[in-house]
């Protein structure tokens, strides 16, 4: 009981200066949409970068009630200071993402807007995620490809900001993950699994498949964010040099 109760509060947590700096990232990026812009990218991929790196630098207020958020006074010389602060994060980070746009995104393309609206009923399939490690010694692995299939082919991914193929690097410490992108369905409330192939090869080890299914029940439109909550977390998979009695992983 007291595990559910506690369960139940941290779920209710909230961070008011997300709310914050969500807002104020949004009124600049409009601002400068209904003005002269210049050479300033403003497309939903660039703004949640801002976001991003706005929020990596402040320090969170957490809230865990209503009777919290009447706590935090916006009239307050804090907010007030907190408010400038946040403000000059924002156009800073505006220059630091203009001046390093990602070169695998399309940036302000149709195609991009257009499948984040998603209307139409759609297998929203989980962010995949999973750790590679060398068999022998259990240390991460690096400077290796992992490839996602689906009936032998390559799965197509959310946006061009998830790889497939998926480089893992060394800061990565074992880490990959996959965003498939939606699939289109007859309607909402259908059931369908997928059957999806973890493929790794590398220098100096044994080639590494993994077979796993992943049920998923089609919604009414497609997912437009991404959200950790919706992970399809793996078992931890080995690999081992040539030679070795263990074989490739192909478990279910």
């Amino acid at each position: 009981m007291v595990e559910n109760e506690l369960e139940r509060n941290v779920m209710e947590l909230h961070n008011t200066v997300e709310d914050i700096v969500i807002a104020r990232v949004g009124e600049v990026f409009d601002a400068l949409n209904e003005g002269n812009k210049g050479n300033i990218c403003t497309c939903d991929q660039c703004r949640m970068d801002v976001i991003c790196y706005v929020l990596n630098r402040t320090t969170p207020r957490y809230i865990s009630s209503h009777r919290g958020a009447s706590r935090v006074q916006k009239e307050s010389l804090e907010y007030q200071q907190s408010f400038a602060d946040i403000t000059a994060l924002v156009h800073d980070g505006l220059k630091k993402v203009n001046h390093n746009l990602r070169p695998n995104f399309s940036h302000g393309s149709q195609d991009d807007k257009a499948n984040a609206a998603g209307n139409f009923p759609s297998f929203n399939i989980p962010t995949i995620m999973g750790r590679i490690f060398n068999g022998n010694n259990f240390e991460p692995l690096s400077d290796i490809v992992v490839e996602l299939l689906l009936d032998g082919e390559l799965v197509a991914m959310k946006d061009k900001n998830w790889q497939n193929p998926y480089r893992m690097v060394s800061n990565t410490n074992g880490n990959f993950s996959f965003w498939p992108a939606p699939v289109k369905a007859g309607g909402e409330g259908e059931k369908k699994v997928f059957e999806f192939l973890i493929k790794v090869k590398a220098p100096d080890f044994d080639d590494l498949n993994h077979f796993f299914s992943v049920a998923v029940d089609s919604e009414k439109q497609s997912a437009g964010s991404f959200n950790l909550e919706r992970t399809f977390r793996l078992p931890d998979l080995y690999m081992f040099p040539p030679g070795g009695d263990e074989e490739a992983d192909t478990s279910y």
